[in-house]
């Protein structure tokens, strides 16, 4: 099809930015370079109106239709942020800072935006407004957050909102997503667990933190297998157990642990951090300890809207023949949950073939999946909002 077709032609240039943003990580909302080649290049497309600033870094993009009678407004966003991981790839154009990566594919996503906004900028074949929004601080900083309570959503008028992600162990070429929750809420806990420090050799006088702590941990895994409704899906995980002691002949006083929690409705998410506190701290009392559980919630429930979908699906079918409209959820999350919250949506993944998964130093971005990528945004657009 003739988009396709467009975008074979431009992917020498997307991929050379792709390669320019992965060679130069930025993490977090310390995205200045990054932010600063979205804002030039979307001024050079001739975009109708560019704003950067927006969530502290973030950069918001308008491009109005051959008409806007229609009055339809629809968001597109890319994430822009690194990861503070060493690369172990080898490629020609790695990272060239070291402790800082692209292991998640945010270079890709924004250069796949940056295609489409060219792409969009030049020919304008829809009724309507898109409004590119370009998001620091995915990784962690809940930038997502931080554009939609800044007022991007209102400022712009948007109705509707659309994101992807790259997935590795996904065909290139496939598209999948789903109607509801497609990745996970991310909460986090620390138990400060105090008890009685002594001698390893006289337990009888002391109170065992670590003996306690360790119980907790136990307990705390039978809230799902015995408290959460198993066809729901719930993960809870302990990463850290720490003690105020590294001897092996004392008993130490206080222990903390740390974890997270992974949910996918919000009435699991609740659940879990009221069982979280009191499987703690009765288990703690009944050993004549204490446990302090500070709560820290994070992302919440990534939740595509149902009509949304069908319209991200429709775009799919229209641009490859490789669909999946009710793939399974997954447990990671994402900050776009932040702007589904704010208006009605949907997320899709992108295939991205046989890689490390993200996160990892030797993932690798897939160029040979920006042409879909690319497409599929315009093909959104054109679709949702039909030039007359």
């Amino acid at each position: 099809m003739p988009v396709r077709n467009r975008f074979a032609e431009l992917l020498p240039e997307i991929t050379a930015w792709r390669h320019d943003f992965h060679e130069n990580p930025e993490l977090m909302y310390d995205v200045h370079r990054t932010a600063g080649l979205v804002q030039e290049r979307l001024t050079g497309f001739g975009c109708d109106e560019v704003v950067p600033g927006i969530g502290k870094t973030g950069v918001v993009g308008v491009i109005k239709g051959k008409s806007t009678a229609s009055g339809k407004v629809i968001a597109l966003r890319a994430d822009m942020d690194a990861l503070p991981i060493h690369e172990e790839t080898g490629l020609d154009y790695a990272s060239k800072t070291p402790g800082k990566m692209h292991a998640c594919g945010h270079d890709g996503h924004t250069a796949i935006l940056l295609g489409a906004a060219k792409y969009l900028s030049e020919t304008r074949n829809f009724d309507g407004t898109v409004v590119l929004l370009f998001q620091p601080a995915e990784e962690g900083g809940a930038g997502g957050k931080a554009m939609v309570d800044d007022g991007v959503m209102d400022r712009w008028g948007v109705q509707e909102v659309y994101g992807l992600h790259n997935m590795p162990g996904l065909p290139v070429g496939h598209i999948a997503t789903r109607v509801g929750g497609l990745l996970a809420s991310s909460d986090e806990f620390e138990i400060e667990v105090t008890g009685k420090g002594g001698h390893a050799a006289a337990p009888h006088d002391a109170i065992d933190t670590t003996l306690v702590a360790s119980q907790i941990v136990v307990s705390l895994h039978s809230i799902v297998s015995r408290t959460v409704n198993p066809i729901h899906r719930v993960v809870l995980t302990v990463g850290t157990f720490e003690t105020d002691s590294t001897a092996s002949n004392v008993i130490a006083h206080r222990a903390k642990l740390k974890g997270t929690v992974r949910t996918l409705d919000t009435e699991n998410r609740t659940l879990a951090e009221e069982r979280v506190r009191r499987v703690a701290e009765d288990t703690a009392s009944a050993f004549g300890a204490t446990a302090k559980v500070t709560w820290t919630p994070g992302y919440p429930v990534t939740e595509n809207t149902a009509e949304e979908v069908a319209h991200a699906v429709e775009a799919a079918h229209a641009v490859t023949d490789s669909v999946d409209p009710e793939t399974a959820p997954i447990m990671p999350s994402e900050d776009f949950a932040y702007m589904l919250e704010a208006r009605p949506g949907a997320y899709i993944f992108l295939g991205n073939g046989d890689t490390a998964m993200c996160h990892h130093p030797a993932y690798q971005f897939d160029d040979s999946a920006i042409p879909l990528g690319c497409s599929w945004f315009v093909e959104l657009c054109e679709r949702r909002m039909p030039a007359n």
